[in-house]
């Protein structure tokens, strides 16, 4: 017998629309001083990418290789 899996949509998800993911992260770091920023966006020079990557290790440590 089958049992149908049921749908549950995560209650984050409630919104018909997408936000860009650079609105939500300039909104964040304007509103409650959070900055999202990946060690290899392109606006970035080598020594802000290279802070930014030291910064993550030192937070959250070294990357995993799994």
């Amino acid at each position: 017998m089958k049992v149908p899996v049921p749908h549950y949509r995560c209650p984050l998800d409630r919104s018909s629309s997408r936000e860009d993911p650079e609105t939500i992260k300039r909104q964040g770091w304007r509103d409650q001083h959070i900055l999202v920023v990946s060690e290899e966006d392109k606006r970035l020079d080598f020594v802000e990418r290279e802070f930014v990557r030291r910064l993550g290790e030192r937070l959250y440590g070294g990357k995993r290789h799994d």
